[in-house]
């Protein structure tokens, strides 16, 4: 894994009954591409069948590699010490869900290979092609808070909250150096450093569908990222990010 080319990290909590066949689709696909890789599962402290699944694979996938917090610590802390014990050029971290197609990476590589440091991919961009809608009151939401973002981090990204974004090394690693937030808003944040870091950041219009199973809770996950929003204007004044 020396010169690895792209890692993918993929952060999983209680995903015994999706897991497989996501790792399955993402081995298929990468194993065809002229590029060396490796698959990171980061085990955010599940406590179904989810490990000894895994586990189970990594036996039969060479690329594959496994990770584990002894509890659930979030997916900011997840994708973080997944980045961290990465071998690869590009980090890519995409949900176990795969709402967006692995297929799409391409995509966020093309724009790094062009010179910019961070490419995301994007459903609010009028090129994106939403195959599936979340439900109204989620697309709502969504487009509210990003109001508050763009007003308190990070102008002009129409959407931090996709997951599936890729990174250079180099950017990823000085930012997990600053990530202090571990839940959901850990996006918003690792966009904000990056750009406080002077990283150029891409926005990219992808395919996505929405799974209905989402672990998202509308309103109390909610509430606490737009508090995350706070954190992050507080963690700059008292000069942690720097």
């Amino acid at each position: 894994m020396e010169n690895t080319f792209l890692s993918v990290i993929i952060p999983a909590y209680n995903e015994e009954a999706r897991i497989k066949n996501t790792l399955e689709k993402i081995h298929s696909y990468l194993k065809n591409q002229d590029y060396t890789y490796e698959i990171i599962i980061v085990n955010d402290g599940s406590t179904d069948n989810t490990w000894a699944l895994v586990n189970e694979i990594a036996q039969k996938i060479k690329e594959v590699r496994i990770l584990k917090n002894e509890k659930n610590r979030g997916k900011g802390f997840t994708i973080k010490k997944g980045f961290l014990n990465a071998k690869g050029k590009y980090l890519l971290f995409t949900d176990a869900d795969l709402s967006t197609p692995i297929e799409e990476v391409e995509k966020l590589i093309s724009w790094l290979k062009k010179g910019y440091d961070i490419a995301i991919g994007s459903r609010a961009l009028k090129e994106s092609h939403i195959q599936i809608h979340q439900p109204w009151y989620r697309e709502l939401a969504g487009r509210i808070f990003n109001l508050f973002v763009q007003a308190m981090a990070v102008p002009g990204i129409k959407d931090t909250q996709c997951g599936f974004k890729c990174f250079a090394q180099k950017a990823a690693l000085e930012i997990c150096e600053r990530q202090k937030i571990e839940k959901f808003s850990f996006d918003v944040e690792m966009l904000y450093i990056g750009r406080k870091l002077g990283y150029k950041i891409k926005e990219v219009p992808i395919c996505w569908f929405n799974n209905p199973h989402t672990k998202v809770n509308f309103l109390k996950d909610g509430y606490r990222m737009c508090l995350d929003l706070i954190r992050i204007r507080l963690n700059e004044l008292k000069g942690m990010y720097d």
